[in-house]
């Protein structure tokens, strides 16, 4: 099965698909599993660059490549037909003398290869078919212009491409769909976003185009569950940038994650804790009635991962606001926290130290 994967999505380690990819601080991502069961034999040097690493490395979720397997399977091509040259297909689709459906079946065919085959990514974007895909991806044709969405996605997994297409012009395609397009093209879109915007410098390209912040903060509102979680993450991908979490506030994001993340969309307090960080996003939460009580639902019910971030959200708002601080006293915050004690992640440990003694007036816990 990994055989039909990118070999992006494989863990150096393992050679397995990574179900929770993690960046070490040498810069590359291992499945969780395995980095962690390499530390625990004594290890503290990375696997690949033999660099060193501290006595305690700090594993950092990578959301948008495990967002980007997560929903690799989604997007499959077409299979009825045998499969064509790539060259064929590439000729196919650039040529203006193709019928539709020709195009139609290289689009598919050329998704299908393009997923496993990350020379074949580079070749196809060299070969000057990244304007044709773009203008599929404009059709009015759904099924066309999924398909072209589909190898619009693929293109964008290789870290050499995504520059690129954001010059290209995908981006203003690609909050089109998010606007108007279909349930699926919708969901496709978001992940295309997360993809380009793990390089550094899209990420404010991205922010900058006017419509794409309200685009998927619309789409947190009017989407169905995949195209809520896709937008989530999307958002989670360009936030890291300062600039794009004001712009988020300022379509009115906040307000809507708690709920979603009331109503068990957990990727939305992720969200929330970038947004937190800016004192705009922590006086929108302050205005969210049942705020602390969506928070406290976090820190029980929610994944490691939740609680993580539910216990640093909860912390920047309690050392912002008095009132905030009162409210999660009574809301039992600190029982919860002396619930967590024996937690053994890092990071939860880290911040359940700093939220207990932001409760108890700086007393650390014992």
């Amino acid at each position: 099965m990994s055989t039909q994967f990118p070999d992006d999505f494989k863990c150096p380690i393992s050679l397995e698909i990574m179900s929770d990819p993690v960046i070490l601080s040498s810069g590359h991502t291992f499945d969780r599993v395995s980095i962690q069961r390499w530390l625990d034999s004594g290890h503290r040097t990375c696997p690949i660059t033999k660099l060193p690493l501290p006595e305690q490395p700090c594993l950092i979720p990578n959301h948008a490549l495990r967002s980007l397997i997560s929903n690799y399977t989604l997007v499959s091509p077409s299979k009825s037909q045998p499969c064509s040259q790539p060259q064929t297909l590439v000729s196919a689709l650039t040529s203006p003398s193709s019928p539709i459906g020709t195009k139609l079946d290289s689009l598919s065919h050329l998704a299908g290869l393009t997923k496993r085959d990350s020379s074949l990514r580079r070749k196809l974007t060299e070969s000057g078919a990244v304007p044709a895909v773009l203008k599929f991806v404009d059709s009015e044709d759904p099924v066309l212009q999924e398909k072209a969405l589909s190898l619009l996605l693929n293109l964008s997994l290789d870290d050499d491409n995504k520059v690129g297409l954001v010059a290209e012009g995908a981006v203003n395609r690609v909050v089109k769909i998010l606007r108007i397009g279909s349930p699926d093209c919708r969901a496709i879109a978001a992940t295309i976003i997360t993809s380009l915007a793990v390089v550094e410098v899209n990420k404010a390209t991205i922010g900058a185009y006017p419509d794409a912040i309200p685009a998927l903060v619309r789409l947190l509102i009017a989407g169905k569950g995949r195209e809520k979680k896709e937008a989530a993450t999307a958002l989670y991908a360009i936030c890291s940038f300062t600039d794009n979490r004001r712009r988020a506030i300022d379509c009115g994001a906040v307000p809507i994650l708690i709920n979603l993340l009331d109503l068990g969309l957990e990727r939305a307090i992720e969200v929330l804790g970038l947004l937190v960080k800016c004192k705009e996003g922590r006086e929108e939460m302050m205005k969210v009635n049942g705020c602390v009580k969506v928070l406290v639902k976090v820190l029980k019910n929610g994944s490691s991962r939740g609680v993580q971030y539910g216990l640093f959200t909860l912390n920047c708002l309690c050392n912002y606001s008095e009132i905030f601080c009162f409210e999660a006293r009574k809301q039992g915050v600190l029982g919860i926290c002396m619930g967590l004690v024996e937690e053994e992640n890092e990071k939860i440990k880290r911040y359940l130290s700093n939220l207990v003694q932001t409760l108890s007036g700086n007393h650390a816990i014992g």
